[in-house]
């Protein structure tokens, strides 16, 4: 997988407590990428999952399980 860089601004704060958290676990070089990496990731997730939510409002919460279990039966 390739990587690209991104240049970012943080408070120093923010910096500061990022830091001290990595610090405090021993972690290595490249921590502070895989810890944003991490965040943006489960971001996106939630983000995502509100939007389906949202979209299935109008929709019976029965009929969404039933659709669930019908597309989980072997066959289909």
């Amino acid at each position: 997988m390739s990587s690209v860089c991104w240049s970012i601004v943080v408070p120093e704060e923010t910096d500061l407590a990022l830091r001290t958290f990595l610090a405090q676990r021993a972690t290595s070089d490249g921590d502070i990428s895989h810890f944003v990496e991490e965040a943006v990731q489960a971001r996106l997730f939630e983000l995502t999952v509100n939007t389906v939510k949202k979209r299935n409002e109008s929709y019976d919460q029965k009929e969404i399980m039933g659709a669930i279990a019908d597309a989980l039966q072997p066959g289909k």
